[in-house]
């Protein structure tokens, strides 16, 4: 569970597989129908491409955005090691 800062999101659940395809993601809080359509669009990519399209954006006056929240959760994600 990653804990973004600087926007409305209080957590993020993001998994993916051994390929690095993102399985699932779930926002707790901020704009939901907007952060459903980012998981449901994220689903099914490669992390790095998704990290591509979505880093850097930011919300009105925020240096960040959940998206770009979400790009600092994989990058968590794609480093930490494998459950086994």
């Amino acid at each position: 569970m990653y804990r973004p800062t600087g926007v409305c999101s209080q957590a993020i659940d993001v998994t993916a597989d051994e390929n690095d395809v993102i399985q699932q993601v779930f926002f707790l809080g901020g704009c939901n129908g907007n952060l459903q359509g980012i998981g449901a669009l994220a689903r099914g990519q490669k992390i790095d491409d998704v990290i591509g399209k979505l880093q850097g954006i930011r919300c009105g006056m925020k240096h960040t955005s959940c998206p770009d929240q979400l790009c600092e959760a994989l990058k968590e994600l794609k480093h930490a090691p494998l459950n086994e």
